[in-house]
């Protein structure tokens, strides 16, 4: 079997994953299924880079050592793309004890081919990119990030880089298609020919790296490092990589450093470098300073992984910069999934249901749809393969909208009335293989709603087991049963989602602020004292500090009814509730209440709830909101009641 290896960037751990970071790897996630579709057994490799001054200074900051720093960051990106259902093949950290060897026996072919010697150097540095800043003087700032720079002098091993000028040139010259897009070729090529200098590739005046063999207090650069974490995550005979992925802001260190890297110990190039844009919020750039960086998890929890990886992949053409925010996201996933291809998929085989006893009838469709297919299918192969997601999914929704065409056109209902069977038995056969194919294409970009509606067209088959082969015309067995229809992209409300992924926005900063020992940055100013609060009795909690009407408004508390309750295996503390708070189908709550009641006790009693809490897991049970109660003492929980009769659903003001 053919052979495929692709890398996302190796994340930088001075900070938790954000949706940046998982904009590259969602991409690579669905490169990886799309080559798999191809026949290819591929490889997918992401990892961290824990060395540098930053991480000494970020881990300081955060009271904690380097080491216990990066294995709380490292481990946060190990289960954001755990959570996401990334299908990573190989983790690799920059600390890991394999990885070092690597380093360090790349260095020593580097130096024994005559491409490393020792100097000493006095110049200005910037932390923040972890690079020597040509021509500054003290004082001055950094061309590449505004940050001040810092008056550095120590002895470094130093990389001949001029050296592969000429032939770094030829490189991007002759092979256009190593580095795209092309905007990013054209800027390596203009820094190749302003002429290239010798860099330093050890620091001696920090101690958080790789050392280098026999040259105490040497660590290696954190670029010679990191870069080599492509090759450690994997054996010999897999490199060199098919494709790195990349930011746009580390092209040079990719297209420059690390070819010249490669030659100078005698190893292969990867086979192509693509730089994508930034992803900005609200036409902003996301940063820590600003407050406006956006997580995934929160989005994840109340819209879906794949509402988010459609939006990210079809609303950004790869390689351009590209906005966020949650207005844009709902109204794609509503627009798209919602309308588009959940009603599709929807209607389609519910009306199998109706007419066919849910059986796939006897037909090999209409041709004009087939021919239809074709040219969808062979047109968004092309653009997958050009990595232009955008237009990929473009032309999958262009065909779905001619394919809603073709059933309003074809009115099976009617056709169903006036006892057309043939006709009928042609345009739902036409519709479900439609379905098919597009199910079959949009797999890489949205592979759980994908299963769903493939499991629901009837396959027993996973959809991993697909090739490009399939994505013909005809493929449908005929006879096959559709079964355990349900919706995959119930709409979603725009007021009420944004709202809660805001939420839970919040929450997941406040969880990692706290899982890194973080705490808020101090006001630049400070507020007037607050007056002293009244002496509260003995035992009771002193009064939390005041909020506005505007923060009370936000809590929408409820009265609910207990239906059921029962105690949650494993756990002393929890009950397992549903309760009726006036919706279609009773809550699902899990509450911490077991030691103060006995599950009959609370069975037909009226409680209140917090209804618009965002959804949790707690020991594999969701709970969708929480119930009031007073905190006595020794922790004991009293409910919340009511003396009037109050109805189910009302609202507490």
């Amino acid at each position: 079997m053919k052979k495929y290896f692709l890398t996302t960037p190796i994340y930088y751990v001075n900070a938790a994953p954000h949706i940046g970071h998982t904009y590259t790897t969602i991409a690579a996630d669905a490169i990886k299924r799309l080559k798999r579709i191809q026949g290819y057994d591929v490889t997918l490799v992401t990892g961290t880079d824990e060395h540098g001054q930053k991480i000494e200074r970020a881990a300081a900051a955060a009271n904690k050592s380097p080491q216990a720093f990066t294995d709380v960051v490292s481990a946060e990106f190990r289960k954001q793309w755990e959570d996401l259902g990334l299908q990573i093949d190989a983790f690799q950290r920059t600390t890991a004890p394999n990885h070092a060897k690597v380093v360090q026996e790349f260095f020593a072919t580097c130096l024994k081919n005559g491409y490393v010697y020792k100097n000493a150097y006095t110049g200005q540095y910037c932390v923040s990119c972890e690079l020597y800043v040509t021509d500054a003087k003290p004082g001055d700032n950094c061309p590449d990030c505004g940050r001040p720079t810092e008056t550095v002098t120590e002895e470094n091993f130093y990389f001949k880089l001029s050296a592969f000028q000429d032939q770094l040139l030829e490189l991007h010259e002759k092979n256009p298609e190593f580095l795209q897009p092309e905007s990013k070729r054209n800027e390596v090529l203009a820094f190749i020919r302003q002429g290239l200098k010798d860099i330093s590739i050890s620091r001696t005046t920090i101690k958080w790296g790789i050392p280098v063999p026999n040259e105490a207090p040497h660590v290696f650069y954190v670029w010679f490092d990191a870069l080599n974490t492509y090759r450690s995550a994997v054996d010999a005979a897999t490199w060199p990589a098919d494709l790195h992925l990349i930011g746009k802001e580390i092209v040079r260190f990719h297209a420059i450093f690390w070819p010249a890297f490669l030659w100078a110990a005698g190893l292969p190039l990867p086979k192509k470098i693509f730089a994508h844009g930034w992803l900005l919020f609200e036409n902003d750039k996301m940063s820590k300073s600003k407050g406006n960086i956006v997580r995934a998890t929160p989005i994840k929890n109340v819209i879906g992984a794949d509402a988010l990886r459609y939006f990210l992949l079809r609303e950004i053409p790869f390689g351009s910069d590209g906005s966020f925010s949650y207005d844009a996201l709902i109204g794609r996933y509503n627009s798209d999934l919602a309308n588009g291809l959940g009603n599709l998929c929807s209607r389609t085989l519910a009306l199998i249901q109706q007419n066919c006893d849910s059986r796939i009838p006897q037909s090999s469709g209409d041709p004009e749809i087939a021919a239809a297919a074709a040219l969808a299918v062979d047109s968004a192969l092309d653009s997958y393969e050009q990595l232009n997601f955008s237009k990929a999914l473009e032309t999958i929704w262009g065909f779905i909208g001619t394919l809603d065409k073709f059933i309003v056109e074809r009115a099976p209902w009617k056709l169903a009335k006036s006892g057309e069977t043939a006709k009928l038995h042609e345009t739902l056969y036409t519709a479900a293989e439609a379905v098919r194919l597009i199910t079959e294409l949009v797999s890489p970009v949205i592979p759980e709603s994908a299963a769903k509606i493939w499991a629901q067209l009837g396959f027993e088959t996973s959809l991993d087991s697909v090739r490009t082969d399939d994505l013909t015309w005809g493929k449908l067995p005929v006879g096959q049963t559709i079964q355990n229809l349900a919706g995959v992209f119930p709409r979603a409300d725009l007021k009420l989602m944004t709202e809660e992924m805001k939420q839970g926005e919040a929450a997941e900063l406040a969880r990692q602020k706290e899982l890194l020992g973080q705490t808020a940055a101090p006001a630049e100013a400070a507020a007037p004292a607050a007056p002293p609060a009244p002496a509260m009795a003995e035992g009771v909690s002193p009064i939390a500090p005041e909020i506005t009407i505007d923060d009370f408004i936000k809590v929408d508390l409820r009265v609910g009814l207990v239906k059921t309750a029962e105690k949650v295996k494993g756990a002393d503390k929890l009950l397992h509730l549903s309760i009726d708070i006036g919706e279609p189908e009773p809550r699902s709550i899990v509450a911490g209440i077991a030691l103060a009641y006995q599950p009959e006790q609370l069975v037909n009693r009226k409680v209140v709830i917090v209804a618009n809490l965002a959804p949790r897991k707690l020991r594999g049970l969701t709970s969708q909101g929480m119930i009031v109660a007073a905190s006595l003492e020794g922790g004991s929980p009293a409910l919340a009641a009511f003396i009037e009769e109050v109805p189910v659903g009302a609202r507490l003001k």
